[in-house]
């Protein structure tokens, strides 16, 4: 059994088999890459309100599924 708490993390991953050193090589790529993503910018609010004159028709789980039904293509 190795002392992981006493090993640095390029002693434990030499004790790995090479594919599972590749596993961690890449994970290590895809948190930097995850780190590294810029911040999305401010969420629109233009369609606020775009609805309201089918209020009266439906409800709002009904327009919440037929909104839905527009963004893919269906009517």
């Amino acid at each position: 059994m190795i002392n992981a708490q006493m090993k640095s993390t390029e002693e434990l991953m030499r004790v790995l088999p090479m594919e599972l050193q590749q596993e961690v090589r890449d994970f290590v790529v895809f948190l930097i890459e995850k780190q590294s993503k810029k911040p999305r910018g401010k969420l629109r609010m233009d369609w606020a309100g775009a609805l309201k004159d089918l209020r009266d028709q439906y409800t709002s789980v009904e327009l919440q599924h037929k909104a839905s039904d527009w963004m893919a293509g269906e009517q």
